[in-house]
């Protein structure tokens, strides 16, 4: 298994230091991520300190440097208690929102990016929620790819391209073929899981690729029953985690 990485909630007011931290792992071992950028954040939870005067311009650097983005959401701010198509979490920026108002989010969003120098065909949705209206809207909007789903391959649904991320961490270092992403939210890394990155990089280095990869891979139609036991699974994952964290409380 091929592993990529994304970094989500980056904003000009994130958690830089553990941002920089892994970046100079990634640059280390010549590893460009995918970074979402929320366009225009009102998300107080991702306030981790003061805000970084050149972060744009900091952004189109790395762009130019060979790292991807994608847009993350407009707002980043949760306003529906629905999971979509993809049920990994019940909060959403768009699932349950009506088309018009989730198209005029998602081009105001790609404008904001635009003014600031930044082009992206790719979409990342805030907390992994979307529903059809999300994907006809991203489409009409001139996106391409969105970074979600679960597979082993790049596939193709409802004329978007998705770029599957990882069930579980573990998962990516057992046997088989296939490609994968790791989603990373830097904002809220302890320093041990930073560690175990660097002590993962170190062992498995002949796995790891950068995002654009993926981005060169074949692609696949998926089916109605592909698309069925991805819901499933996302769902049941989703269960999972909330009897866990019940049975911790």
């Amino acid at each position: 298994m091929k592993i990529a990485f994304r970094m989500d909630d980056i904003t000009a007011d994130m958690n830089w230091d553990n941002f920089l931290r892994m970046k100079e792992l990634f640059d280390r071992y010549g590893i460009r991520p995918l970074l979402g950028v929320v366009p225009r954040s009102r998300d107080p939870k991702l306030n981790c300190g003061r805000a970084r005067e050149d972060f744009w311009e900091y952004l189109v650097g790395l762009q130019e440097a060979g790292w991807t983005i994608a847009q993350h959401g407009c707002y980043h701010v949760y306003t529906t208690g629905k999971g979509g198509l993809f049920p990994l979490n019940l909060f959403s920026e768009y699932a349950g929102v009506p088309f018009e108002e989730q198209r005029e989010k998602i081009r105001l969003g790609k404008r904001s990016l635009e003014e600031k120098g930044i082009e992206t065909d790719i979409f990342m949705a805030p907390g992994h929620t979307y529903d059809k209206n999300t994907l006809r809207a991203l489409r009409e909007s001139g996106f391409c790819f969105l970074t979600d789903g679960f597979g082993r391959e790049p596939y193709r649904r409802e004329g978007l391209v998705f770029l599957p991320i990882a069930k579980k961490r573990s998962a990516c270092f057992g046997p088989g073929e296939g490609y994968t992403t790791l989603v990373l939210h830097v904002n809220g890394m302890s320093p041990e899981e930073m560690d175990w990155y660097e002590g993962m990089f170190s062992r498995h280095r002949e796995k790891l690729i950068s995002y654009e990869r993926l981005l060169e891979l074949p692609v696949k139609e998926r089916g109605f029953a592909g698309n069925l036991a991805e819901y499933l699974t996302a769902g049941g994952k989703r269960i999972l985690v909330e009897m866990r964290s019940a049975g911790r409380a």
